[in-house]
C-alpha cells in the first residue's frame, strides 16, 4: 500500500509552479485522498480541479499538466490548500474535517503570507472553506473576491456552477487571463 505524501511532498510539487507575483490565490480544502493533486505534473489533464482551472479560469486546453501548470503560474495564479492532510474521506465527519482545517490555520496563514503580495486577491472554493476561513482571512487583511459566495468544488455535477461563479469574479475585479495563452 502506497503511503500518503507529506505536507513537504505537496509543497515541493507546488514550488515548481509558484508565480513570482500571485495576482489571485485559490484557497481549497486539501489535496484529495485519491492522490490526484493539482500540482502533480505527472497527473492527467482530465482531473476535475485541473480541468476546471484550465477551462474556466485560463480558458485553455493544455496538452499536459506541466504545460497547464506553467501557464497557470505565468498568469499569476496559485492554489494553496488550507491543510495538506487529505480530509475528503469517510473516516472524517464534517466536524472533524473542519477541526483539522482550523487546527492547521496558523500554518496555512503563514504559507499565505509568504506568497501573497499586498494586492493579491483570494478566491475560496468549497462551502466549508468559505464559512470557516473567510471571516478569519478578512480579519487578517486579505481581500476575498467571492465574499459571501460559496463556490463549489468543480466535480460531481458542480462544474458549471463553479464556472458561472468564478468567471464573473474576474470581470468584476478586472482580473483576466492574458490573451494569447497556449491552446
Amino acid at each position: 500500500m502506497k503511503s500518503q505524501p507529506s505536507r513537504n511532498d505537496y509543497l515541493r510539487l507546488r514550488a515548481r509552479y509558484e508565480p513570482d507575483y500571485p495576482r489571485v490565490i485559490f484557497v481549497l480544502e486539501s489535496p484529495p485522498k485519491s492522490g490526484l493533486y493539482f500540482y502533480n505534473p505527472e497527473g492527467s489533464v482530465s482531473e476535475p480541479l485541473f480541468r476546471a482551472m484550465m477551462k474556466d479560469v485560463l480558458q485553455i486546453s493544455p496538452r499536459t499538466k506541466r504545460e497547464g501548470l506553467a501557464e497557470f503560474a505565468a498568469q499569476g495564479f496559485l492554489l494553496i490548500d488550507a491543510t495538506y492532510a487529505p480530509v475528503n474521506h469517510a473516516q472524517l465527519s464534517p466536524r472533524q474535517r473542519n477541526k483539522l482545517i482550523l487546527d492547521e490555520f496558523p500554518l496555512f496563514l503563514d504559507d499565505l503570507r509568504i506568497h501573497a503580495k499586498p494586492d493579491t486577491k483570494l478566491i475560496l472554493v468549497k462551502a466549508n472553506i468559505c464559512e470557516l476561513l473567510e471571516p478569519m482571512l478578512a480579519h487578517s487583511g486579505f481581500t476575498v473576491l467571492n465574499r459571501g459566495q460559496k463556490i463549489p468544488f468543480p466535480s460531481t455535477g458542480h462544474q458549471n456552477k463553479f464556472r458561472d461563479m468564478v468567471r464573473p469574479l474576474f470581470k468584476l475585479n478586472q482580473v483576466f487571463p492574458r490573451q494569447g495563452a497556449s491552446n
